[in-house]
């Protein structure tokens, strides 16, 4: 078991299309909960019971080009907040900067293309 993380594409006829996965990468996902409580938490059934653990589970978040822009500065100014769980495993950041960088790359063609990007997690 594990924080395992995905981003995608979907088209206009809702076709996902994987375009980055990392696995056990703690800040990005603290940086995407950061974002998602930001937007009002979209993603949750009106009438869902918060157990405030683990609602940012399983719940994919769509990112619009400020969205990206906000995580290339972080990313680039190692400044992805510190997050920890269970399953989240250690510090990542290092190690999946350039891929970061290049996710950050690839989700803005795709908006740019029409294309709605979104990020999900599992853990």
């Amino acid at each position: 078991m594990g924080l395992d993380q995905y981003a995608s594409t979907i088209d206009k006829e809702g076709n996902k299309t994987e375009i980055a996965y990392w696995r056990k990468h703690p800040n990005l996902q603290g940086w995407m909960e950061n974002l998602w409580e930001e937007k009002g938490r979209p993603g949750l059934p009106e009438d869902y019971e918060s157990n405030m653990m683990g609602d940012f589970n399983c719940v994919p978040l769509e990112l619009d080009l400020d969205d990206l822009a906000c995580l290339e500065s972080a990313v680039s100014n190692n400044e992805l907040p510190s997050t920890g769980g269970f399953f989240f495993g250690d510090n990542s950041d290092g190690y999946y900067k350039d891929q970061d960088l290049e996710f950050v790359r690839k989700a803005r063609e795709a908006i740019d293309n029409g294309l709605t990007v979104v990020y999900d997690s599992w853990w």
